[in-house]
């Protein structure tokens, strides 16, 4: 049975992680990655077209037709999914060792570090990668586009990102804290294994016997 100081810190990991999980399944449910204001020329007046979408409302459309943006939009959402299974996987590793004490390496705080190290590095790639889809490729353009077939000029766009894009911040943090306590828990281990270590010629010269 692992102690009782293993069990807590591995249980506040575990509840980091589980959030990290949580958090990537609602940036991937909700719709409000980024809202464009999209304006266009048309029979001589401006026309704004307004744009409110998420990875799946509007960019897996088959309004998309430019096989770039197409890509970048599945990339994000493949490495989202590819996050939510490393946040699953350190769940599953922290709780483990929240309740037992494994023997493999990888099994140990080594996997909680590399499985909490991957989500948080596929989130950052993530949030690069939809700006650079939504500004480089015209994403929005595309998608107004799609929407009327009388639109002549783009003039020009403005683009907020949402909720469901920056709460991957918060991901990034969670991800972050499960390293620092089981950084911490390893610390404390280590600190300990060392005292016990000392030489016997460091000990206290009154309890040494012959």
């Amino acid at each position: 049975m692992p102690s009782r100081k293993k069990s807590s810190m591995f249980a506040s990991a575990f509840c980091t992680c589980v959030s990290s999980l949580v958090v990537v399944c609602v940036a991937l449910a909700t719709p409000r990655w980024v809202s464009s204001e999209v304006r266009f020329s048309r029979a001589g007046s401006t026309v704004t077209v307004g744009l409110t979408y998420g990875l799946f409302s509007g960019t897996f459309s088959q309004a998309l037709s430019s096989s770039r943006s197409r890509s970048l939009s599945v990339a994000t959402a493949v490495l989202l999914v590819l996050a939510l299974l490393s946040s699953l996987l350190s769940s599953a590793l922290t709780c483990t060792n929240a309740l037992s004490n494994p023997y493999h390496t990888f099994l140990g705080p080594a996997g909680v570090y590399a499985w909490n190290s991957v989500c948080g590095v596929l989130t950052l790639i993530a949030m690069i990668l939809f700006p650079v889809n939504v500004e480089g490729n015209g994403l929005s353009e595309e998608l107004a586009h799609s929407c009327s077939s009388s639109l002549q000029t783009h003039l020009g766009s403005k683009h907020n990102y949402g909720y469901s894009y920056w709460i991957m911040l918060l991901i990034l943090f969670l991800n972050i804290a499960s390293l620092i306590i089981i950084y911490f828990y390893e610390h404390a281990r280590y600190s300990k294994k060392k005292e016990q270590e000392r030489p016997i010629e460091n000990a206290p010269k009154d309890v040494i016997l012959f």
